[in-house]
């Protein structure tokens, strides 16, 4: 029996398709736009010609150690490493007709008043708080190491080239006191461990939440889920979101004094947010962002690479 096609108009949908932001210290290549660009931009056309209303958001990542790790290597500041790349970027993506609603950078002070909005409610809260920790030091440089300026053997994999922050080989994210044999990026030097104060983000506290929504999703690829419940499984830890640095997101408060910034891995993926709002604005409607983001019938879709898995579906969500 043939199906009668109904005449009632159909409602569009809310579709937020949020795309990886690039470190602006490189060009980008083919594999970046075959992995994440061009996928995401044939999602957004097809639900805008299917009737949806598509909001597609990314930026420059303007604060990732890879920035200021190159500026220093070449003797210039990570702005001038910034203000070359960001416009190129800008000029792929019209070369190549990628569709963004917007394309931006958290070099904005919209995503500084965005990511100071954040911080200050999860503080209100109770789920950042300051404490000690150690943290290596070049005595050699004489400066604390960010995550990436450490690099040693995997403790999971035995990949020798790991970063403090995570492993390229096995995909895992690391604290760089877990490394084997740690060495500092700038002088080859073995690190100390130094004491040092910082605020945290009381991702423990969302164990068990997160488990329940991460059990109950949908649609998500196999391998994503089941790897993001694994992670939740082994158990959650409070994680460090600020950094002995001189670049990045300014802290909103004073209370840990100078030379304190806003780590990026806290600050980048909240520029989804921040991306939404400066778009809104851009249209003289302020509060057009919440169509995608308050309303429980409108759709998230995040195109990334494998090795920001665990910064979407578990820390961004928490």
């Amino acid at each position: 029996m043939p199906t009668e096609l109904s005449n009632e108009p159909r409602t569009p949908q809310h579709i937020l398709v949020a795309v990886a932001w690039p470190y602006a210290n490189g060009s980008l290549h083919l594999g970046h736009i075959a992995g994440a660009y061009l996928p995401a931009d044939i999602f957004a056309r097809y639900h805008r010609m299917a009737g949806n209303r598509v909001l597609m958001v990314s930026g420059s990542d303007t604060h990732g150690t890879p920035i200021t790790v190159r500026a220093e290597r070449e003797g210039r500041g990570p702005q001038d490493v910034v203000d070359q790349f960001h416009p190129e970027f800008l000029r792929y993506w019209q070369e190549l007709g990628i569709s963004f609603d917007l394309f931006t950078s958290t070099g904005t002070e919209n995503h500084e008043q965005v990511t100071h909005d954040i911080f200050n409610r999860l503080s209100e809260r109770g789920y950042i708080y300051r404490g000690v920790s150690q943290q290596f030091f070049d005595p050699q440089a004489g400066r604390f190491l960010p995550d990436r300026y450490v690099e040693g053997t995997c403790p999971n994999c035995g990949n020798e080239s790991a970063r403090g922050d995570q492993c390229d080989s096995c995909g895992r994210t690391l604290d760089p006191e877990d490394l084997i044999k740690p060495r500092s990026t700038i002088t080859g030097a073995t690190p100390e461990m130094r004491d040092t104060e910082h605020f945290f983000f009381k991702l423990s506290a969302f164990q068990e939440p997160l488990l329940a929504w991460l059990r109950s999703r949908e649609g998500w690829r196999k391998h994503v889920r089941n790897f993001s419940i694994g992670f939740v499984e082994e158990g959650l830890h409070d994680r460090s979101i600020t950094r002995d640095l001189e670049w990045g997101v300014k802290l909103p408060v004073e209370d840990l004094g100078p030379g304190k910034r806003i780590y990026v891995w806290f600050e980048a993926v909240i520029g989804y947010l921040s991306a939404s709002k400066e778009w809104a604005a851009t249209r003289g409607d302020p509060d057009a962002w919440r169509a995608w983001w308050e309303d429980a019938a409108a759709r998230t879709y995040y195109f990334i690479g494998k090795d920001n898995i665990p910064f979407h579906t578990i820390i961004w969500p928490a």
